[in-house]
This record gives C-alpha cells, structure tokens and sequence, in this order.
C-alpha cells in the first residue's frame, strides 16, 4: 500500500516504514504528526484519487530528527553593473519515518451543515445595504496605513498580506507577535518559512534602523540566522 501526499509544501510518493526528508516542520523530535492532504492511495492494486484530496485518508508518521541539508551556492551577477554577490544555502530539513497509511470513510455531513449556516449568515445582512458599501472603506484606509512588510528577510508577498489579513499590518504589530503565532497565521502559505528573527528585524525597522537592519539581513539565510 502506498499514498502520493502533501507535506510541508511538497509531494511525496509514501510507503509504510519509509524514511522521507521533509521541508522544516515545527513539531519536536519524537513527536508524531499527521498529513491529510493524500491526493492517491494505492492498496494492493486498488486507487483511489482525490479530487483534490481524499476525505478522511491520512499518513501519520514520526519525526526522527532536524537537519540542514548540503550546501548550494546561489550567485547572482548583474550585467555590465559590476555587481555580484554569492552565498551558500543549506535547506532546513526534517527526518520522518511514516508509520501509517490510514484510509477512513468520507464524512460529508460536517460540510453540509457548515456551508448551510454559512448561506443563513450570508443572506441576512443583504437587507442592510449601507453598512456593506462603509466596509470597502474601511479595508482600503488599513491598507493605506500599512507598511511593507516585504522588507523583513523571509516575507514575500504571499506572506505580507496574510500577515495584513490577519490584522499585522505594521513593522510595530510584528515586533510585537509571537513566532510561534505568525508560524500559526501563515501555514495555510506553502514553503518553509523560518519565523524565530521576523519581530526582531520588525523592530529595527520599526525604530528606523534600517543600515543596522540590513547588516543583519546581509548575514541571514530566509529570515534564520
């Protein structure tokens, strides 16, 4: 029995017992995790494909350790301006070791009655016409207020507006956020993103310390020192 699934951002073709080298995950050595995002399960020559994902199928495996992989230089070169620069990055990496393929029966009832409930809420503030036209408003000054949160190593532009969505709006309201919190508001974002340094260039750049801020980020490898 084997499954295709989706973790950390990446596919991976799984089996019971296998070892399998994952992007950073932040649950501890030792722990177990599960991955519900199973797009095929294969057992014993029956398939089952998503669409996208099964209902109810999951792979839960063990996390082994956390490791850095090779190095891979990364040099960019400017024609003509003289400008090159080179660094070498080694990728945060997470060991697991898949110890089950579970595939449960769909449970379609849940999103039935969530979607109902949804459309009864929907439809009763059509009546009131003003205020939905005064929120658009709003939205627009928040944004207006807001700074470029792409400044900060590691934050792109996927990141900065689920970051603004979620009410981190300024370099001030991220120096004051946890990692753990901003690691919470951005998982639904693909990709491995390495949140322990972004309050602390978030404050630099709240003070204005822009010359000290981007020394530091000279030295950082995707927002990890």
């Amino acid at each position: 029995m084997y499954a295709i699934v989706e973790m950390a951002g990446q596919q991976f073709k799984v089996a019971k017992d296998q070892k399998v080298y994952v992007h950073r995950l932040q649950a501890e050595e030792g722990k177990k995790v599960t991955f519900d995002k199973v797009l095929l399960l294969d057992d014993n020559g029956s398939v089952t494909i998503g669409a996208p994902v099964i209902d109810g199928a999951a792979v839960e495996a063990k996390v082994v350790k956390h490791l850095r992989g090779d190095k891979v230089i990364v040099f960019h070169k400017k024609r003509r301006k003289g400008y090159r620069k080179k660094n070498g990055h080694r990728q945060s990496l997470t060991e697991i070791v898949v110890e089950s393929i579970v595939a449960k029966g769909a449970k379609k009832a849940s999103p039935a009655k969530t979607k109902a409930a949804t459309t009864k809420k929907e439809a009763a503030p059509k009546k009131e016409a003003a205020p939905k036209k005064a929120a658009p408003a709003k939205k627009a000054t928040a944004k207006a207020k807001a700074d470029d949160l792409k400044k900060i190593e590691g934050i792109g532009p996927k990141i900065a507006s689920t970051l603004i969505e979620a009410g981190i709006a300024t370099f001030a309201d991220l120096a004051k956020a946890k990692p753990a919190k901003i690691s919470e508001i951005i998982s639904e974002v693909r990709g491995n993103h390495v949140t322990d340094t972004w309050p602390a260039q978030a404050k630099l750049a709240a003070d204005g310390k822009w010359d000290e801020l981007k020394k530091w980020q000279d030295e950082l490898d995707g927002g990890k020192a």
